[in-house]
């Protein structure tokens, strides 16, 4: 069986993207590959000058907005502004195992970017979707645990690789609770999950984990590890699948349909942490 690529991407003109963190790394291939296969793409960028020099020169349509997914104000500022449908929205920005530290609106920085700033965005976008919410884990979520009394890493000691493992099956659970809401509402809008497997890029460049990046033979490089993204975002999936590499341990390989960890398959632990975030971020959300 022939192994899928970008370039079996289908026609995406006339399609809209709207894809977070793009100006670099994966976001910033998948945002490529998108635009290339037709798609308008929106990159919701805290550096914009940085992001517009990047696709400068690049075939397609590009659209490059200012936003920091781990400042509401931003997040809301973004929504606020948008208007028209959105095809596609793909929660790519994040950060892996940095130190401890607090956005302005008071939160950590590391959950809000990974997880609590994607879930505040998506629901105030989601009247504008009009086919799929792509989510960007990692296979880390596996060893993830979470507190629903310390969600936020106020209480206990913080721990950068924890909190990092936490965010990414947060997103998982995430996905999980958005897709029954969904479903309950008779929508036709899919929330579908992509973990890249271990893609070597800048992203764990500050972390211990970084020492992975030397084994190439474990590890996808970064084009290979931006198809699950591209395949989560394209492909005819069902709600809430799972797309990640198909390797051993889903580290690196082609993207294919693959199962989350057990515990983000826990709907009772899903609706709880869906109601647990919306206080945090002060969501008007749906119940």
């Amino acid at each position: 069986m022939t192994s899928w690529t970008a370039h079996d991407l289908p026609d995406l003109t006339g399609r809209t993207v709207v894809i977070t963190g793009a100006g670099r790394g994966l976001g910033l291939i998948t945002a490529r590959e998108l635009a290339r296969a037709g798609a308008r793409v929106v990159l919701g960028v805290r550096d914009a000058d940085k992001a517009r020099r990047a696709v400068g020169g690049l075939p397609g349509i590009f659209d490059v907005r200012s936003l920091d997914v781990s400042d509401l104000v931003s997040v809301r500022a973004f929504a606020d502004s948008w208007s028209g449908d959105i095809d596609i929205l793909i929660n790519n920005a994040g950060v892996m195992d940095i130190p401890a530290a607090r956005t302005a609106d008071g939160l950590d920085l590391q959950t809000a970017t990974n997880y609590t700033g994607p879930f505040l965005l998506t629901n105030l976008l989601l009247t504008h979707v009009t086919d799929r919410v792509v989510h960007v884990t990692s296979e880390l979520h596996k060893q993830g645990r979470i507190d629903l009394d310390d969600l936020d890493w106020r209480t206990r000691k913080h721990n950068g690789m924890q909190a990092y493992q936490a965010s990414k099956l947060a997103v998982v659970l995430f996905s999980l609770e958005l897709q029954r809401r969904l479903t309950d509402a008779g929508s036709a809008v899919r929330s579908v999950l992509a973990s890249p497997g271990i893609a070597r890029t800048s992203l764990a460049a500050q972390s211990r984990s970084n020492v992975i990046n030397r084994f190439t033979f474990l590890t996808n490089d970064p084009e290979r590890g931006a198809l699950s993204l591209l395949y989560a975002a394209s492909q005819d999936v069902p709600g809430n699948a799972y797309i990640g590499p198909d390797g051993l341990g889903g580290f690196r390989g082609s993207p294919s349909l693959r199962r989350p960890g057990k515990a983000g398959l826990d709907p009772v632990l899903a609706g709880r942490l869906w109601d647990v975030t919306a206080g945090l971020v002060g969501a008007a959300v749906a119940r």
